[in-house]
């Protein structure tokens, strides 16, 4: 079976920004690859700081930490993490502040 190759342009805003020392990075990923593919690929480049902020380690998931949004639409309106990327779809990493 061949495998098709595409990129994501993803956005990483705030924090997220500081620790990858990237505001912007294009990412080769398979073809029907989902967020949750990406988060761990990103996660894999940038390291445990990187994903330390990104995801919440108790549930093993980043939306409690982030808003992830793709071509400017929230991802939990979409499939959730299970969203598909396309080919130069933009997918936009903003950190959630929580305060009490």
């Amino acid at each position: 079976m061949l495998e098709f190759m595409i990129e994501a342009n993803v956005r990483l805003v705030g924090v997220l920004r500081g620790v990858s020392g990237k505001s912007s990075i294009t990412v080769k990923i398979r073809e029907g690859d989902t967020i949750a593919t990406l988060i761990q690929r990103l996660s894999a480049e940038f390291g445990e700081d990187f994903k330390r902020v990104l995801v919440d380690s108790e549930q093993n998931d980043p939306r409690p930490n982030v808003l992830i949004l793709v071509n400017g639409r929230e991802i939990e309106l979409l499939q959730k993490l299970e969203t598909r990327l396309e080919d130069d779809d933009v997918v936009t990493i903003i950190p959630v502040s929580h305060g009490g």
